[in-house]
């Protein structure tokens, strides 16, 4: 909900404390990139000292860093109130399916919880627009963090005496190198791009690219070495297991890079108010739902091989829909979009982490599980940091004046001005590319998907229905 909220609320907040575009994009992925550098270390840390207590503690944080953000005065202090509440939130998707986990060994109703698991993030996709549709419509942009609070004091008053405190049977030794590693890696080689992207590449941003890559490598060599890593390279050997977590990884890097833009493109490009774009997402958003709660009766019915080729093709399909967008008529096509596209994500959010979780040995579960959640919360950010960079390149190319996004158009020359209508055809442009590649990436997916994973044979369905 906090999420969908945000995508919502960034043309509002661009207005109120002028963020750059690159600002922009931090608000919108530094969460991400928080959660995912820490949610395997986490889920050690939480193995170690205990799953409720590292909840505890993460929920506070993420409270802190919710009411920070949603004061802040500039967007430094917002993008750093954002990164607080990613080491918060680092802390809650590996413990949640970790108890999954635990409380149902039966694979098929593991599946089922895992379904509704997934379920309850897509409701958040459905009231978050509307939610934040109201307060944007009444108070100022602060409120969407405000949210978070109620639940946040819900959760520390009911957590102690609700949940029980759980172990993990063999807590792993957490190295400190390899957490750093991964975290700096990232941090500079995406960063790199989306300087290039805004600023044109010049030496700072070469530089930072090529060490954020040389990091990244020496990390994942640290992890063959080790006999405790923080990310198991050997569990890739599985196809099952690649496929499931490179689905889990591009599908969110597709779907919250359309998302972003697509909330731009209802407000800057078609005029809509933050309420109308708001009810515009909500058709996708209940199929995005419907999709996650019905995916393990689909596995049960046609397997999970042809369940991941409908999730590929689907959200292809929905992505090549945005192609048809305008300066006009674009939000029939928008909806369609997310209608078609959101079959394939809901199947994606419910399959991948019992897929990844199924494809393994019993005992590297909890690894597996982890790798997951990380490839789920990686793909979020890259997907807008490196889409939206895309997007950012095209309209530098395309567009005559000094502005490097339509919003700065929009608090610039106006929306009734020449340098607006110049800007609008340039953002399509952007948009319609970050489409298309978004299907590219669907596509190949799917193609990857049919080649990798073999089809079952008779025994084997009998057994898996059995």
């Amino acid at each position: 909900m906090d999420g969908s909220i945000l995508f919502l609320a960034m043309p509002s907040i661009d207005e109120a404390i002028q963020p750059t575009t690159d600002q922009s994009l931090w608000i919108l992925d530094i969460y991400g990139f928080a959660v995912g550098s820490l949610l395997i270390t986490f889920g050690n840390l939480g193995d170690r000292f205990g799953r409720k207590r590292l909840l505890l503690i993460g929920a506070t944080v993420f409270g802190v860093g919710s009411l920070c953000g949603a004061f802040s005065p500039t967007p430094e202090l917002l993008i750093a109130s954002r990164a607080l509440m990613g080491l918060g939130g680092a802390t809650l998707l590996p413990s949640c399916l970790a108890v999954i986990s635990e409380l149902f060994e039966n694979p098929a109703q593991r599946a089922r919880a895992i379904g509704i698991f997934a379920a309850t993030f897509a409701a958040g996709f459905v009231i978050g627009p509307i939610v934040g549709g109201v307060l944007l419509n009444h108070l100022w942009w602060g409120s969407v963090f405000l949210i978070n609070i109620p639940v946040i004091v819900l959760f520390l008053c009911l957590a102690p005496i609700l949940l029980k405190e759980v172990h993990g049977s063999r807590p792993g030794k957490i190295d400190l190198l390899s957490v750093i590693l991964s975290a700096v890696g990232l941090l500079l080689a995406i960063y790199g791009v989306k300087h290039a992207a805004t600023y044109g590449l010049d030496w700072l941003s070469a530089t930072l690219i090529v060490v954020g890559v040389f990091i990244l490598a020496v990390f994942i060599l640290r992890q063959k070495r080790l006999a405790l890593p923080l990310l198991d390279i050997a569990l890739f050997k599985e196809h099952v297991f690649a496929v499931a977590i490179l689905t889990g990884l591009l599908s969110l890097f597709v779907w919250s890079a359309a998302a972003y833009l697509s909330m731009t493109y209802l407000q800057s490009v078609l005029g809509f108010s933050v309420l109308t774009a708001a009810v515009l997402a909500v058709p996708g958003a209940i199929i995005l739902t419907l999709s996650s709660v019905l995916t393990p009766r689909l596995v049960e019915r046609v397997g999970a091989r042809k369940a991941l080729i409908i999730c590929h093709f689907s959200m292809a399909m929905g992505m090549l829909l945005l192609l048809f967008t305008n300066e006009t008529t674009g939000s029939i096509f928008y909806i369609a979009s997310t209608v078609v596209a959101g079959v394939g994500f809901g199947i994606s959010f419910s399959l991948v982490a019992d897929t990844a979780v199924g494809a393994v040995p019993e005992s590297r579960a909890g690894a597996a599980g982890a790798i997951a959640e990380t490839s789920n919360e990686l793909g979020n950010a890259l997907g807008i940091a490196l889409l939206g960079s895309l997007l950012t390149v095209i309209f530098r190319a395309t567009y005559p004046g000094d502005e490097t996004g339509i919003g700065e158009v929009v608090d610039g020359p106006g929306v009734g001005s020449a340098a607006f209508e110049q800007a609008q055809s340039a953002f399509l442009n952007g948009f319609h590319s970050v489409a298309a590649v978004a299907a590219v990436i669907c596509i190949g997916l799917g193609i990857l998907a049919i080649r990798w994973i073999y089809k079952p044979s008779g025994a084997q369905r009998q057994a898996s229905s059995s």
